[in-house]
């Protein structure tokens, strides 16, 4: 029988290109790495800021068990419905508890015909972003909560500051099985497991168009830093990679056991 919980947890998907790659591509990555359970950050993935219903349609199609939110989660209003009624669908759960949506959720996975809860957490930094409640005494609450159900919980913290990221991880460290950072769009490479069985990486990166700024058109963005006045910005069409990591969690402590970073297809000069 099997004693790992595979995860795998895909960076930012940035609008159509993002969202095309994982269509075509997430079913061979979850064969590949005999993934159990696949979570997303959503926030970008429809026209690169929010998501409408049609294209969350899609990424659980594709394969997605479980889609996170950030600061973007609320920029299109005809999303209300969806995230008060999809539980595959979260949100920040550091926003004030009469916020519509949810900001964590327990998934019952099969693993070799038993059956094993995997929560999921959504939380957000305050540095740089909104002034939401504190992440650190919100994630405290909902795992002391949580714990008493599983020791199977994935935290992703939306977060824009590098220093908020590693001390909410070293806080979190053997309370959770993971803490994956998001926001930035740059895959770090500091990926490990904490000395209490967290696995960590502070940025997870993104999934789409690499011939941009951080998912845009550079052209856009470079005409806001030239002028310093508001350029629409599309989503980046070209050079289409993934970004995520695989995490091997042991299904009997919660810790875990491996975490490994995918970028994918490398650079031209790899």
């Amino acid at each position: 029988m099997t004693s790992t919980l595979n995860i795998l947890f895909i960076g930012d998907i940035i609008g159509e290109p993002g969202l095309k790659y994982i269509e075509d591509n997430l079913k061979k990555i979850r064969e590949a790495y005999n993934i159990h359970f696949a979570i997303a950050n959503s926030e970008n993935l429809s026209g690169g800021k929010g998501f409408l219903d049609k294209d969350v349609k899609r990424a659980f199609e594709a394969g997605i068990n479980c889609l996170t939110g950030g600061n973007h989660t609320f920029s299109k209003l005809q999303s209300m419905e969806l995230l008060k009624e999809e539980a595959r669908l979260l949100r920040p759960a550091n926003y004030h508890d009469d916020v519509y949506g949810r900001g964590y959720q327990l998934y019952p996975v099969t693993i070799d015909g038993g059956i094993f809860n995997v929560a999921v957490v959504n939380l957000m930094g305050r540095v740089y972003l909104s002034t939401l409640n504190c992440p650190f005494r919100t994630a405290k609450k909902i795992i002391d909560k949580i714990s008493k159900t599983t020791n199977l919980i994935i935290v992703d913290f939306h977060g824009e500051a590098t220093a908020e990221k590693q001390a909410f991880a070293w806080f979190i460290d053997g309370k959770a099985s993971a803490v994956i950072g998001t926001h930035t769009h740059v895959q770090t490479a500091d990926e490990r497991v904490l000395p209490n069985g967290t696995a960590y990486i502070t940025d997870v990166g993104m999934t789409g168009g690499f011939d941009g700024v951080i998912g845009g058109n550079k052209e856009a963005s470079i005409a806001r830093f030239w002028y310093q006045t508001p350029h629409k910005t599309d989503v980046a069409t070209e050079d289409v990679k993934i970004n995520a990591v695989v995490i091997n969690i042991d299904l009997q402590t919660g810790k875990s056991l491996k975490i490994k970073r995918i970028f994918e297809p490398p650079w031209k000069s790899e």
